[in-house]
């Protein structure tokens, strides 16, 4: 016995439009106009071929893309039910981060502004919890068309570290046509998957071989890496930067952050990390009459407008090119792996 639900579904033998789309159609527009309801039952196949005189091979295709888009869902031995009713023509994206900070606001503002009025992009935050972070993807994994993920964690003791299984069977769960993982590559997933990340050992190494003659002006390198932030970086910062000055020779110190009335030594270069630490240093620069680029120098990580006119030299990931290329891909269809420019931008303060 058909359902009452069938009333909704109507196709036109002597249209044109191919019979499965006119069965996605009818029933997207039972939705819209709120005749079918969330979690509410459809015909089954069987019963959308009998009543309306169709191949199942039809329905199938049709209730297959449905079930793609994420607007119905089958529940085993039960049938077919309504499993959004907020479906738009826009592209629904869920765009996941670690911490909200000006250089993530900078990617997605990018992100946003590529793809315009194609998609609707939910930012949600995780604050580098993975408990936080199963709990945003397994609660909304069939809301989305795309998933674009920032895969920041930290463990008990604050610091920094990779995917745990747990972590990634979550991730595993979205279709890998519909993933974009963002600022770091995750090797064991799929080829398929998208990928726009920044090698920090490798990145670090490179832009200050780039600066390496006025690098090797200064007795001493210190690194400033907070290594118990309530957003830990990445460890990969401190091996490269330990590699650079390995290979060249160069005396070198890694502190946990400037600490107020710092022993100040002539011809120090300074790489900072967090700002607050940047801003402490150069305030007691200034208390002490130093000049930034002649007496210390100072290399600070991550770009910002006012780091630009300040004058501080960075080395710094293009931040809003990662958020395009994010976008690029959702647009075109088409999914790779790039890894993005990083680079030294010379700012004399070095």
């Amino acid at each position: 016995m058909a359902t009452d639900s069938i009333q909704h579904i109507q196709v036109d033998v002597n249209s044109r439009i191919p019979k499965y789309r006119q069965i996605v159609d009818s029933i997207m527009e039972a939705i819209g106009r709120g005749y079918l309801q969330k979690g509410e039952k459809i015909p089954s196949i069987n019963e959308v071929s009998e009543e309306c005189l169709l191949s199942r091979d039809t329905v199938e295709k049709a209730y297959g893309i449905l079930r793609k888009q994420n607007i119905i869902e089958s529940v085993k031995g039960k049938g077919f039910y309504v499993a959004r009713a907020d479906f738009s023509s826009k592209i629904k994206v869920l765009f996941l981060i670690n911490k909200l900070s000006s250089y993530k606001m900078r990617i997605f503002n990018s992100f946003v502004q590529t793809l315009g009025s194609k998609a609707q992009v939910d930012l949600y935050i995780y604050h580098c919890e993975p408990s936080v972070f199963k709990d945003i993807l397994s609660k909304r994994i069939k809301e989305y068309d795309q998933f674009v993920i920032m895969p920041h964690f930290k463990n008990e003791d604050l610091k920094h570290m990779g995917c745990t299984d747990e972590i990634l069977e979550v991730i595993q769960k979205i279709p890998e046509e519909k993933l974009i993982i963002m600022d770091r590559n995750i090797l064991s997933l799929s080829m398929k998957v998208g990928r726009i990340y920044q090698d920090f050992s490798e990145d670090i190494y490179i832009a200050l071989s780039k600066g390496l003659d006025k690098v090797k002006k200064y007795q001493k390198i210190i690194l400033v890496y907070p290594s118990k932030s309530v957003y830990p970086y990445p460890k990969g910062i401190v091996s490269g930067f330990v590699k650079f000055c390995a290979e060249h020779t160069i005396d070198y110190e890694v502190l946990d952050e400037i600490y107020d009335s710092m022993e100040l030594q002539l011809h120090d270069l300074y790489i900072i990390i967090e700002e607050a630490d940047l801003v402490n240093l150069v305030k007691q620069l200034r208390d002490r009459h130093y000049k930034f680029g002649e007496d210390i120098g100072i290399i600070s990580y991550n770009d910002t407008p006012l780091k630009e006119l300040l004058g501080i030299t960075v080395i710094s990931t293009d931040f809003t090119k990662m958020g395009t290329k994010a976008a690029e891909m959702i647009l075109q269809g088409k999914k790779n792996t790039q890894k993005n420019d990083f680079n030294l931008i010379d700012r004399h303060s070095v």
